[in-house]
């Protein structure tokens, strides 16, 4: 099988749709769809079930499809070692960011990567943890930002900075005539948190007892986004608990709204980069981890 072929296997088995398989690959669905017949017919298997309304892998397609990720991984390594090897920062370099670091960091980030290595430029992934390790491991990005505990196989991850958690609540709130609050009295208030599936949402609750319990979190509010839990706390809907850096971005003159540390021991949380262990470019990944110690997020320790 030629590299094109396995690239059409490996796209239509994550899409389960020709066209946007087809247009994932940059070629038309009749092309996608007769290359993939040949080569079924080449090797006298069926790779995939088409029905109207769904493609799907078949039990030897599923084996092929991996291994063709794999075939596929390797073939993008020696192009990179290729194209940089002469020179490490030259060329893109896949960044994926998880939704509460990235507004925060980015906008120090890339001019302190643009200063050291000014022919690197980032293409740039915002989403969950689960899905940036999915794309790390597979290859689609070169290197993540994320949040401890994180842990996988053949991965390599480093701390760079250490964010305190902030409460922000209502001007006027009780809890403003303090200068610094107990993780205990979060309690006694109404909570908003992010949604499920937001590993933030899981080092809050750890951090406040009473969320821990069962049935802890049954009648807190849920925004999508820090930027969306911001607005609620503005409008009187309740208090919450952000990284520290999103309290230092938002504007400091908001009438709305104010921001308190936690007492001592503060809850916190460990940022880490990680990237693939045989990742040929060590040397971006150091720089990269240089540019952040340079600019690290407002409100963070830098490690």
């Amino acid at each position: 099988m030629t590299l094109t072929e396995l690239r059409y296997i490996v796209t239509l088995a994550r899409e389960r749709h020709f066209g946007r398989a087809a247009e994932r690959c940059h070629v038309s669905q009749p092309t996608l769809s007769v290359a993939l017949k040949k080569v079924e017919q080449r090797y006298g298997v069926v790779l995939f079930e088409r029905s109207s309304a769904d493609v799907r892998l078949t039990m030897i397609g599923e084996q092929i499809a991996g291994q063709a990720e794999r075939v596929l991984e390797e073939a993008d390594r020696l192009k990179e070692i290729v194209v940089q090897g002469k020179d490490p920062l030259q060329g893109p370099l896949r960044l994926g960011v998880i939704y509460t670091i990235a507004p925060y960091l980015l906008p120090q980030l890339i001019p302190a990567l643009h200063a050291r290595a000014p022919r690197m430029p980032l293409f740039l992934q915002e989403n969950f943890t689960v899905s940036l390790a999915a794309q790390l491991r597979r290859g689609d990005l070169d290197v993540i930002v994320v949040a401890l505990p994180f842990g996988e196989p053949g991965i390599v991850s480093r701390v760079v900075y250490e964010e305190p958690f902030c409460v922000v609540m209502p001007s006027g709130h009780p809890l403003a005539q303090q200068s610094l609050i107990d993780v205990e009295q979060m309690a006694a208030h109404n909570l908003l948190l992010l949604g499920n599936g937001n590993c933030f949402r899981d080092q809050v609750v750890q951090a406040c007892p009473q969320l821990s319990a069962p049935g802890g979190t049954e009648g807190a509010l849920e925004g999508s986004s820090l930027e969306t839990v911001r607005y609620m706390v503005a409008s009187g809907a309740g208090i919450s608990v952000v990284p520290a850096s999103a309290a230092a971005s938002w504007p400091q003159d908001d009438s709305l709204l104010q921001s308190r540390r936690f007492s001592p021991p503060a809850p916190v949380r460990q940022v880490v980069i990680a990237w693939r262990a045989t990742f040929p470019r060590p040397e971006a990944i150091d720089v990269l981890r240089a540019a952040i110690l340079d600019a690290p997020p407002p409100g963070v320790l830098a490690a």
